[in-house]
């Protein structure tokens, strides 16, 4: 987070004004001891086809999901802002909590620990199997 804020200082030049703003933004997305949090961009370049794309993704910020040791963690969205219009079109980018309970900690903390992150959208669904090193650096925000 510390990089990403620097990033957007150096890009923006906004100074100490800005700083206030980024810290805001990027604060909520640290893990908090028992959390994950996963930020996720659905990035197509033709603008007509993601106007298109993202018209039919509504909802998909609470379709994620991680699974370890059997269980489903539930992603739940970022309560800043509402990432999903009323008219049901999605933000392009996504911030996304996973909530744990110690025996899933436990579980995924465990060396070769199967753990999956997906989406179950209707219209857009994924699973892709964490490497063991992903999983291993993950299991280090657990507090």
């Amino acid at each position: 987070m510390w990089l990403q804020v620097q990033e957007m200082l150096h890009i923006e030049k906004g100074g100490e004004a800005q700083l206030v703003d980024e810290l805001a933004a990027y604060n909520p997305l640290i893990p908090k001891g028992r959390e994950l949090v996963a930020t996720f961009m659905i990035e197509i370049d033709d603008a007509l086809r993601r106007a298109r794309v993202l018209a039919q993704l509504g909802g998909i910020e609470q379709a994620a999901f991680i699974e370890v040791g059997g269980e489903r963690v539930p992603g739940k969205a970022e309560e800043d802002q509402d990432r999903t219009s009323e008219e049901g079109k999605a933000s392009s980018v996504q911030f996304v909590h996973f909530l744990f309970t110690d025996a899933q900690i436990a579980a995924f903390r465990e060396p070769n620990a199967r753990v999956i992150l997906g989406l179950s959208h209707p219209n857009y669904s994924h699973m892709a199997v964490l490497s063991e090193a992903t999983r291993a650096a993950l299991a280090g925000d657990f507090g």
